[in-house]
């Protein structure tokens, strides 16, 4: 029995939706436990998410239609991506090439400005100081991200996320090239900033020097604060699917439309989301924090990989 194309992509939303808050509770445990603490029991953020959506929603006093919008958009921008990306599958899906790499960051990146710009409406001096810490460290993101985008798109010769994936599948060498390896690495290292991984951003307190994503939500309760964390839990799961699935390790995904190789692809698509994470979580806890200025450093280690990439890739090492 075959599985519908268009059910398969839906498939891979809810497979998403559903498991993005069980990827972020098994890291937030793992975590503690490498702190030696007990931590937080793994569904933890299922009960945090079904308490919120009980609850009332309040907006600060002066704050504009945009501070209520800004969750739903960022929600929605969020699950609008793995309609783009291979979750599940091998084989392109009906919306799966509609838009490219750099389209799938665009709408991540619209999310993200939705929520700051919710964070600066709200007129707190905490909030407006994690939406523009999050836009300035945004932008030094970037050039490494085209870097990476431009090399691995002159490697496979397209910036399709399926065709990319289906290149590096194709053999092992295509997937150890020296400048490919050099980009994931350079995607691996934007991937541990944007979400809140690096030995710098305070990501899980509320300590005021070195919180961002915190610290954008600070004003917001109930459904809307419900939606910002499932949101950012989704963003986080969307992240570690591009870098295992489309720059790293693409197998595991399903090659046919039956319907066994597609459901099987559900278990497979959360135990490499388990592994990233579990390495992130790793990184995250084996170093102290460093003082907030050295995200600068840390972001030109990852400029400098994927030009070093891109230098490689011309000089025939591609």
């Amino acid at each position: 029995m075959q599985f519908p194309p268009a059910a398969a992509q839906a498939l891979q939303v809810l497979a998403v939706l559903l498991l993005a808050p069980f990827v972020s509770g098994a890291i937030a445990h793992v975590e503690a436990r490498l702190q030696g603490r007990r931590g937080p029991r793994i569904l933890q953020p299922y009960y945090d998410l079904a308490k919120l959506f009980r609850k009332e929603t309040l907006a600060p006093e002066g704050a504009s239609w945009v501070f209520l919008a800004a969750p739903i958009v960022a929600f929605t921008s969020y699950l609008i991506v793995p309609l783009l990306i291979p979750v599940l599958t091998d084989f392109p899906l009906p919306l799966g090439y509609m838009g490219d790499i750099m389209g799938g960051g665009l709408i991540l990146a619209l999310g993200g400005f939705a929520v700051a710009l919710a964070a600066a409406d709200t007129g707190d001096p905490y909030a407006q100081l994690g939406s523009s810490r999050a836009m300035t460290f945004g932008a030094l993101i970037e050039p490494s991200v085209l870097f990476v985008v431009f090399t691995v798109a002159l490697i496979t010769t397209t910036d399709l996320p399926y065709a990319m994936a289906a290149v590096d599948r194709s053999s092992l060498a295509q997937a150890i090239r020296p400048a490919h390896l050099f980009a994931a690495v350079a995607f691996f290292l934007v991937v541990l900033s944007d979400t809140g991984r690096i030995p710098v951003e305070t990501h899980a307190s509320t300590l005021e020097l070195g919180m961002i994503e915190e610290a954008r939500a600070f004003e917001h309760s109930g459904p809307a604060l419900a939606l910002l964390k499932w949101g950012s839990a989704i963003k986080q799961l969307v992240l570690y699917v591009i870098l295992a699935d489309v720059f790293s390790a693409p197998w595991g995904l399903a090659g046919s439309r039956q319907v066994g190789s597609v459901l099987l692809a559900v278990p497979i698509l959360l135990a490499k989301a388990l592994g990233v994470g579990m390495v992130f979580a790793v990184i995250d806890n084996s170093f102290s924090k460093l003082r907030l200025y050295k995200i600068t450093e840390f972001m030109a280690s990852a400029f400098a990989l994927s030009a070093v990439a891109v230098l490689v890739l011309y000089l025939g090492g591609g």
